[in-house]
């Protein structure tokens, strides 16, 4: 392999991963380690990866996340049938929470009016149940991430921790059948890991674009996702395999 070659398959076998080592990289390439991590110091020079410990991480995963104007146009479609499937799945006087999503923020714009307890992290949440008068909303509180307009730290986190809820509506910005949920950064990671351990059940809305990916920070395991809603894409592999640990899966 020459060199060149050997550079492109390490930048596409990191951005497909999100991250990997050295060693394993070394094994790939029939290279020695001391060689793979050249490359990886050179590579990152170029801007095309990011050295980690042990290993390189991928700099799509590591950027700042996506601002919410651009979120709500990116597979709109998918995301407010996704949103309008979710809807159905809540009863009167239930207790949801639901993240700074897009596709949260479409079911908060389509819930009707009735007696509900909502909590909630997105500032546009809020904002767009305001005027349901049976509903009582929740927010979090803490430090505004500007660019997804949701709250997260210390304090959005201790303040998940006082309350338990009926059912969880969240998504992400990977599903790997394997690694699990993961998001770009870890502040949103770690509110997300909050919000699964004060849910009796766990909804996952994640368009068909989410699955194999592997984002930056870990969220959690797939084995503490209920139901996965989808669209038509999700490929009849991935469904079976997902049907296979127990996950509901609806495609809309």
């Amino acid at each position: 392999m020459l060199v060149a070659e050997r550079y492109e398959t390490i930048v596409r076998l990191v951005n497909e991963r999100g991250s990997i080592r050295v060693s394993e990289l070394s094994e790939l390439c029939q290279v020695t380690e001391e060689t793979i991590r050249r490359d990886l110091d050179r590579l990152e020079q170029a801007g095309r990866l990011r050295r980690s410990h042990g290993g390189a991480v991928s700099v799509k995963d590591t950027q700042p996340e996506t601002p919410v104007a651009e979120r709500e146009i990116m597979h709109a479609d998918e995301k407010r049938r996704i949103a309008e499937e979710a809807v159905k799945l809540i009863k009167p006087n239930d207790r949801i929470l639901l993240d700074a999503s897009s596709t949260a923020w479409y079911m908060a714009s389509i819930l009707p009016d009735i007696p509900l307890t909502v909590l909630t992290n997105s500032i546009k949440v809020a904002i767009a149940l305001s005027n349901k008068e049976k509903i009582e909303v929740i927010s979090t509180g803490g430090i505004l991430a500007s660019r997804s307009l949701s709250y997260v730290g210390p304090l959005a986190e201790r303040s998940l921790e006082t309350y338990h809820v009926n059912k969880l509506f969240l998504s992400c910005k990977g599903v790997h059948l394997e690694r699990g949920v993961s998001e770009s950064n870890e502040l949103q990671a770690r509110i997300k890991h909050k919000m699964l351990g004060i849910a009796e059940q766990v909804i996952l809305l994640a368009d068909s674009s989410k699955f194999g990916v592997q984002a930056f920070t870990h969220v959690g395991d797939l084995s503490e996702v209920d139901a996965i809603i989808t669209d038509r894409r999700l490929s009849q592999e991935a469904a079976a395999l997902l049907a296979e640990r127990s996950i509901s899966v609806t495609m809309v």
